[in-house]
């Protein structure tokens, strides 16, 4: 089947994703237990931000899958931009459970309960060894790719927070101060919202068309200016289809007496763009003379597509007319 291909294509991403699935899986029984037998916040804060790396990674992997998918009619890009939706539904999901986590820590925090630490430790140290092993197992494949980054965040966070309830069960079991308890569920909250929001905020900057992060577009046209016989670059767009790849358009103003070489000059530019900037799909439309749009960027208006329909009827019947007129003239 064609979704298995892109599985085939990434089978490195796809072997570390099920393998961190497995064992993803596993941590969630043992702390979901755990946390009820024990009666620690913490630790079901922890398994629910669990349940969290187990669906950013289960859509991490269906990404994968669907990017398999062939360009179509009507998906021309095809199905690469399902990445940036799952990165966004992770987002959104991460913050939604650790809202309900700090409301649920605030309200124990005025009234807490009894711990049983032990069990508590127990179960933290055999998620913390297995979110590491998802972690290195995972490590090397996050840098370019938002979706998974946004999975290996998801693990490394959990790793951290398994260490925090480490700590936490040890001053309980010392201490007796369960208050400890909702408050490392409060900071474990906290620091999942900064996360959730930066992987939010830049995969709604994708869905929004937005220029790909650290790229400046006059350094891009600083680089097209410098290919021979390129005078002026007006009219640019530079969008990503998902995190990794980046999508450029533009006019580039050409010298008049040289648009027979406009496929060099085309070539010149499209290897300035990758070398130089990552941009892989490019759409140049070459001009010799001057062009109504002037500005580097420009507004994209909105079409009246009934009004575009009216007119192109119109000339069709103004075409239709032409033709009999001048098919009367050749009877005579």
């Amino acid at each position: 089947m064609k979704i298995f291909e892109g599985l085939k294509a990434n089978s490195e991403q796809s072997r570390g994703l099920i393998f961190s699935i497995a064992l993803t899986a596993l941590i969630l029984i043992v702390e979901v237990v755990a946390g009820f037998l024990t009666n620690s916040l913490a630790l079901l804060s922890d398994a629910a931000h669990v349940f969290t790396d187990l669906f950013s990674l289960g859509l991490a992997l269906f990404a994968i899958m669907l990017s398999g998918l062939p360009s179509s009619d009507t998906r021309t890009y095809g199905w690469h931009r399902s990445e940036v939706f799952a990165a966004f539904a992770n987002g959104a999901t991460l913050i939604l459970i650790s809202g309900m986590i700090l409301y649920e820590a605030i309200l124990r925090l005025m009234s807490p309960e009894e711990v049983h630490s032990l069990g508590m430790m127990v179960a933290a140290i055999f998620g913390l060894v297995i979110n590491l092993a998802v972690v290195h197992r995972l490590q090397g494949h996050d840098h370019h790719d938002l979706n998974m980054r946004s999975a290996f965040l998801h693990v490394v966070g959990d790793a951290l927070i398994s260490l925090g309830v480490i700590i936490g069960g040890i001053i309980i079991y010392y201490t007796g101060w369960y208050a400890v308890d909702p408050i490392l569920s409060i900071i474990f909250s906290l620091v999942i919202l900064r996360g959730a929001a930066k992987i939010l905020y830049e995969s709604a900057h994708i869905l929004f068309e937005g220029v790909p992060k650290g790229m400046d577009i006059n350094a891009v046209v600083a680089e097209i200016l410098k290919v021979e016989h390129v005078v002026e670059v007006h009219r640019l767009h530079v969008w990503s289809i998902c995190s990794n790849i980046t999508a450029l358009s533009a006019h580039v103003l050409i010298d008049a007496d040289l648009h027979e070489k406009s496929k060099k000059v085309i070539d010149d530019i499209n290897c300035k763009l990758m070398s130089c900037f990552q941009i892989n799909h490019s759409t140049i439309q070459l001009e010799v003379g001057e062009c109504e749009f002037s500005n580097l960027v420009c507004d994209i208006a909105h079409c009246d597509r009934n009004a575009h329909n009216h007119n192109h009827d119109h000339d069709h019947g103004h075409d239709h007319e032409h033709e009999h007129e001048e098919e009367h003239a050749h009877a005579h």
